[in-house]
């Protein structure tokens, strides 16, 4: 059974990232054969942690360099390591996919790909930094499993997660301090998606940091008298069917949420899947074709219409 937070809990606001080191620290401390490969970007994902738990020989900084950041963790995942790799999502995901897609995915090694800095939460480092389409990059590979945490508990949960399944895990991660969804302590699984508010009207299907714009979506939705079930779905790939095809079944209509492009992330899933079990109308919220722009992260959610506001206005519309 999962435990939200509550009121108390859901205002104190911690970024996803910031469960990463001091999630491996622990893990480490418990036994685990964790090691942390990071590109010079220790502190600001957080692997450092690692280092400062009294773990030093565990993580190796490889300098800005991620293509052989990702083959390091390959060699130390032959050597019987349960190896993570650090640094920011647009260069974690984007400048290392081959090394990601030939040297992982296809030799099915026990690497963890999890990058910190992920969507447009990385607010004032822009475009050029605002990674999109890592969730589709990572999702088209073979063997590849696509964790999207929503709050910091989720975010240590996936960690531990993918530390103890076997090969290739995506976990991503972001920047920006959110407020709580879930208490601290949660544990989530691989392949399912949770529903957090029953619904009967339509079915909000979110990821990341969406899930408490989802949410609040919901609550306003309520005051008007329209009755939304929201669905954290977390676990990506694998896809949790059977919990998104019976909300579907019931309500009729879908609004997917996420803080990545529309092409090839949860919106694409969830339309590939409907498309072949229950054909409803789905309306996609997310970046249109779009690069990021430089921002204070509740500034970006308003300016690309992925804020509650925004999801509300998506329900409706569906709902016309």
């Amino acid at each position: 059974m999962i435990k939200l937070a509550n009121e108390t809990e859901a205002q104190v606001k911690r970024a996803t990232r910031a469960a990463f080191g001091v999630t491996l620290a622990q893990l480490a401390e418990e036994g685990a054969p964790v090691v942390a490969v990071d590109a010079d970007l220790t502190g600001s994902t957080t692997t450092k942690k690692l280092a400062d738990a009294g773990y030093a020989d565990r993580l190796f900084n490889c300098g800005i360099a991620e293509q052989n950041m990702v083959d390091v963790a390959a060699g130390l995942s032959l050597a019987g390591y349960t190896a993570f790799t650090g640094s920011f999502a647009v260069f974690g995901t984007g400048r290392s996919y081959d090394q990601i897609r030939n040297t992982v995915c296809y030799s099915k090694l026990n690497v963890k790909i999890a990058p910190t800095h992920a969507g447009i939460s990385v607010g004032p480092d822009g475009g050029s930094h605002q990674m999109l389409e890592d969730v589709s990059l990572m999702r088209g590979l073979p063997g590849m499993r696509v964790l999207v945490p929503a709050d910091y508990a989720a975010a240590a949960s996936a960690i531990r997660l993918a530390a103890e399944t076997p090969g290739p895990v995506y976990v991503r991660m972001g920047r920006a301090s959110v407020p709580a969804v879930y208490a601290d302590g949660t544990q989530l699984e691989l392949g399912r998606a949770y529903v957090l508010r029953p619904g009967d009207d339509v079915t909000i299907a979110a990821c990341g940091v969406e899930v408490e714009q989802a949410l609040k979506a919901a609550e306003a939705l309520a005051e008007e008298g329209v009755s939304a079930e929201v669905i954290d779905v977390f676990s990506i790939k694998p896809l949790d069917e059977e919990t998104l095809v019976a909300s579907a079944q019931k309500t009729g209509r879908v609004v997917t949420v996420e803080e990545h492009s529309i092409y090839g992330g949860l919106g694409s899933a969830v339309c590939e899947l409907l498309s072949e079990r229950c054909p409803v109308p789905v309306s996609r919220v997310g970046m249109r074709d779009v690069f990021g722009k430089s921002g204070e992260y509740e500034e970006l959610l308003e300016y690309f219409s992925l804020d509650a506001r925004a999801i509300v206005e998506a329900v409706k519309s569906s709902m016309a």
